[in-house]
């Protein structure tokens, strides 16, 4: 099912400046609607966030396991379609401890969103220079992570824990594998946005990508960089209470710090809206 351009900014695109996405294969032009066009920042990454909720704003159910993005889009196949465009686009992946604990996923590539576009989702990886897939970066404070099947196992797969220094002796304790590495931020019990922040920054890659959770996305916009939104808005309504967890958790911000966002482009498949939002 191909997604319908309902409307698109006319400064949708990156300008004059730098910018990732061309040249994108064809078959991914038709199915998406368009090309996706990623403006990079000048000096640091670029970075996006990706997430689906409900009607009334819910993007994760609470403790435990398939509580995330799978069951608020009800598996959509089109919103599976986008995460696996942004992953192809990105140079890092970027996603909180407890993201992982509530997925059945065995891994976090395009490929295993979208085995029918495996093919051109490598292509075009390949054609704008970029390594066969991103570095995930799985932020935990605790280094409290349940290893096993959550796309830690296969070596082809660059994955690096940010944590603290007790974080950091825990994961050192489990005996990770050769291709998975662990940075230590800062010196305190937790991670602060501006430590998070500092790390993206020098760590490397024009564009990172966030895919949760909420208390991740909450930190990335206490310190500001969250430069673009992808929001898939699926026809539930689920309530919110029993622990469901909103868009951005653990931040509450006075109205005259909001982070105010330009409207960039709707599109559609079926009843789900797919919304890109650009800060101003």
């Amino acid at each position: 099912m191909n997604l319908e351009t309902i409307w698109t900014a006319t400064n949708a695109g990156a300008g004059a400046g730098p910018s990732r996405g061309d040249p994108m294969p064809a078959e991914l032009v038709e199915r998406y609607g368009g090309s996706l066009e990623i403006p990079i920042v000048p000096d640091r990454p670029t970075l996006l966030a990706n997430f689906v909720s409900t009607l009334d704003g819910v993007v994760a159910l609470g403790p435990g396991e398939e509580r995330g993005g799978g069951v608020i889009s009800g598996r959509f196949e089109p919103d599976r379609f986008v995460m696996a465009l942004l992953r192809a686009a990105a140079d890092v992946l970027v996603m909180g401890a407890g993201t992982i604990a509530g997925s059945s996923s065995p891994n976090w590539t395009a490929e295993h969103l979208q085995p029918d576009y495996a093919a051109a989702l490598a292509r075009w990886r390949r054609d704008l220079g970029l390594a066969p897939h991103p570095t995930t970066v799985i932020v935990t404070g605790s280094g409290d992570v349940r290893l096993g099947r959550r796309g830690v196992e296969d070596p082809t797969l660059p994955v690096i824990f940010a944590t603290t220094e007790s974080g950091a002796q825990r994961l050192r304790d489990i005996e990770l594998p050769s291709h998975v590495g662990v940075e230590v931020l800062g010196t305190g019990a937790t991670i602060s946005p501006g430590e998070l922040s500092t790390f993206l920054g020098r760590f490397g890659g024009q564009v990172v990508l966030c895919e949760g959770g909420p208390h991740l996305l909450g930190d990335l916009v206490a310190a500001d960089i969250v430069d673009e939104l992808f929001l898939t808005i699926a026809p539930q309504v689920i309530g919110r209470e029993k622990g469901r967890l909103g868009l951005v958790e653990g931040l509450g911000l006075a109205p005259d710090e909001a982070r105010w966002h330009d409207l960039v482009s709707i599109k559609r498949a079926e009843d789900h809206l797919f919304l890109r939002y650009r800060r101003t």
